[in-house]
């Protein structure tokens, strides 16, 4: 990826950013817009992003940015000087639920390690 695509990834999660925080559906739960990856060419962006929640938390925020995201494509227009304004598309950051798998064998590995050597930490 080059060095312009990264600086108009970057911009372009900063400005999505701060819309998703002047949104105000009631479905969006506690966002952090993770990243944005721009195809060659401009014309669409994903946006990764991570909700504070269970799992009905993070599908009524998905649905809630379904439905922003003409407006929030409208404000990166507004803000943004670009050729093509992306066509956007949220994406939950695979990043966060790839560190909840690992933790989730990591703990497991430890709870077996305890049992076969015969003790448990809670006592």
């Amino acid at each position: 990826m080059g060095l312009r695509i990264r600086r108009v990834n970057e911009i372009l999660r900063e400005v999505i950013a701060e819309e998703c925080r002047n949104l105000k559906d009631p479905r969006i739960g506690f966002l952090t817009v993770t990243g944005v990856s721009t195809s060659p060419d401009l014309r669409n962006a994903e946006v990764y992003y991570t909700v504070l929640g269970d799992d009905e938390a993070e599908a009524s925020t998905a649905e809630a940015l379904q439905s922003a995201a003409p407006r929030v494509r409208a404000a990166v227009g507004h803000q943004v000087r670009m050729k093509y304004l992306p066509r956007l598309r949220f994406v939950p950051d695979p990043a966060v639920a790839h560190a909840r798998r690992i933790e989730e064998i990591l703990r497991g590995m430890d709870q077996t390690e305890e049992t076969e050597a015969g003790y448990d930490r809670n006592e």
